[in-house]
Protein backbone atom coordinates (compact mmCIF):
# COMPACT_ATOMS: atom_id res chain seq x y z
CA UNK A 1 0.00 0.00 0.00
CA UNK A 2 1.65 3.32 -0.88
CA UNK A 3 1.79 6.00 1.77
CA UNK A 4 1.69 9.33 0.90
CA UNK A 5 2.65 12.40 2.88
CA UNK A 6 1.59 15.90 1.88
CA UNK A 7 2.23 19.43 3.22
CA UNK A 8 -0.78 21.69 1.89
CA UNK A 9 0.12 25.05 0.92
CA UNK A 10 -1.29 28.00 2.67
CA UNK A 11 -1.52 26.14 5.85
CA UNK A 12 -0.63 26.72 9.06
CA UNK A 13 3.55 25.59 9.28
CA UNK A 14 3.64 22.31 11.44
CA UNK A 15 5.10 23.17 14.67
CA UNK A 16 6.91 19.73 15.27
CA UNK A 17 8.33 17.07 13.31
CA UNK A 18 4.68 15.95 11.18
CA UNK A 19 2.73 16.83 8.19
CA UNK A 20 -0.56 18.23 7.44
CA UNK A 21 -1.62 14.63 5.73
CA UNK A 22 -1.29 10.91 5.15
CA UNK A 23 -2.96 9.06 2.90
CA UNK A 24 -2.55 5.29 3.43
CA UNK A 25 -4.07 3.53 0.72
CA UNK A 26 -7.80 4.07 0.86
CA UNK A 27 -7.75 6.08 4.44
CA UNK A 28 -6.58 10.11 4.72
CA UNK A 29 -5.30 10.89 8.08
CA UNK A 30 -5.25 14.39 9.01
CA UNK A 31 -2.96 15.83 11.69
CA UNK A 32 -4.61 18.07 14.30
CA UNK A 33 -5.54 21.33 13.27
CA UNK A 34 -6.20 24.56 15.43
CA UNK A 35 -7.80 27.38 15.22
CA UNK A 36 -4.80 29.67 14.40
CA UNK A 37 -4.67 31.46 10.92
CA UNK A 38 -1.90 31.02 8.27
CA UNK A 39 -0.30 34.51 9.34
CA UNK A 40 -0.13 33.09 13.15
CA UNK A 41 -3.28 35.31 14.23
CA UNK A 42 -5.86 33.41 16.77
CA UNK A 43 -8.79 34.74 17.03
CA UNK A 44 -9.92 34.74 21.08
CA UNK A 45 -13.15 32.67 20.52
CA UNK A 46 -13.81 28.95 20.80
CA UNK A 47 -16.36 29.19 17.48
CA UNK A 48 -13.87 31.69 15.34
CA UNK A 49 -11.28 29.42 16.09
CA UNK A 50 -13.55 25.97 15.64
CA UNK A 51 -14.26 27.49 12.31
CA UNK A 52 -10.49 28.08 11.24
CA UNK A 53 -9.51 24.59 12.26
CA UNK A 54 -12.54 22.75 10.70
CA UNK A 55 -11.77 24.94 7.71
CA UNK A 56 -8.00 23.34 7.64
CA UNK A 57 -9.48 20.00 7.86
CA UNK A 58 -11.45 20.70 4.94
CA UNK A 59 -8.83 21.88 3.08
CA UNK A 60 -6.48 19.23 4.19
CA UNK A 61 -8.94 16.44 3.17
CA UNK A 62 -9.35 17.79 -0.30
CA UNK A 63 -6.03 18.17 -1.09
CA UNK A 64 -5.77 14.68 -0.38
CA UNK A 65 -8.61 13.92 -2.55
CA UNK A 66 -11.49 13.58 0.32
CA UNK A 67 -14.91 14.67 0.77
CA UNK A 68 -16.36 15.55 4.49
CA UNK A 69 -19.20 12.21 3.72
CA UNK A 70 -15.95 10.39 3.22
CA UNK A 71 -14.82 11.32 6.96
CA UNK A 72 -15.24 8.24 9.54
CA UNK A 73 -14.00 9.67 12.79
CA UNK A 74 -13.31 13.06 14.26
CA UNK A 75 -11.05 13.87 17.43
CA UNK A 76 -11.94 17.45 18.94
CA UNK A 77 -9.74 18.36 21.86
CA UNK A 78 -10.92 21.31 24.04
CA UNK A 79 -9.38 23.34 26.92
CA UNK A 80 -13.33 24.25 27.92
CA UNK A 81 -15.57 21.34 27.43
CA UNK A 82 -18.64 23.95 28.79
CA UNK A 83 -18.19 25.70 25.41
CA UNK A 84 -19.08 21.93 23.45
CA UNK A 85 -22.49 23.39 22.37
CA UNK A 86 -21.26 26.53 20.57
CA UNK A 87 -19.28 24.44 18.47
CA UNK A 88 -22.12 22.17 17.21
CA UNK A 89 -23.75 24.42 14.66
CA UNK A 90 -20.51 24.92 12.62
CA UNK A 91 -20.42 21.22 12.87
CA UNK A 92 -23.61 20.44 12.23
CA UNK A 93 -23.41 22.90 8.55
CA UNK A 94 -19.89 20.83 7.83
CA UNK A 95 -21.17 17.36 7.81
CA UNK A 96 -24.83 17.99 7.37
CA UNK A 97 -26.34 14.33 7.55
CA UNK A 98 -23.02 12.87 7.69
CA UNK A 99 -22.06 11.62 11.33
CA UNK A 100 -18.63 10.23 11.81
CA UNK A 101 -17.87 8.90 14.40
CA UNK A 102 -16.52 11.02 17.04
CA UNK A 103 -14.75 11.89 20.69
CA UNK A 104 -14.70 15.08 22.44
CA UNK A 105 -11.76 15.73 25.18
CA UNK A 106 -10.94 18.37 27.13
CA UNK A 107 -7.41 19.09 27.89
CA UNK A 108 -5.68 21.44 30.05
CA UNK A 109 -3.70 23.10 27.04
CA UNK A 110 -2.41 22.89 23.36
CA UNK A 111 0.55 24.06 21.93
CA UNK A 112 -0.17 27.78 22.36
CA UNK A 113 -1.50 28.69 25.18
CA UNK A 114 -4.19 30.87 23.23
CA UNK A 115 -5.54 27.98 21.46
CA UNK A 116 -8.82 26.72 22.40
CA UNK A 117 -9.85 24.17 19.70
CA UNK A 118 -7.69 21.18 17.90
CA UNK A 119 -9.41 19.13 15.72
CA UNK A 120 -8.01 15.61 13.90
CA UNK A 121 -10.11 13.49 11.45
CA UNK A 122 -9.90 10.05 9.47
CA UNK A 123 -11.59 9.57 5.94
CA UNK A 124 -12.16 6.21 4.32
CA UNK A 125 -11.99 7.06 0.37
CA UNK A 126 -12.25 3.32 -0.78
CA UNK A 127 -15.82 2.13 -2.47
Amino acid sequence: MPIERYMVPGEMEPVSHYCHVVKAGDFIYLSGMVGMKADGTIPSDTVSQFEIALKSIDTCLRHAGGRPDQVIKVLVFMTDITERASINPTRQRYFGHHKPASTLVEVKALVDPRMKVEIEAVAYIGE
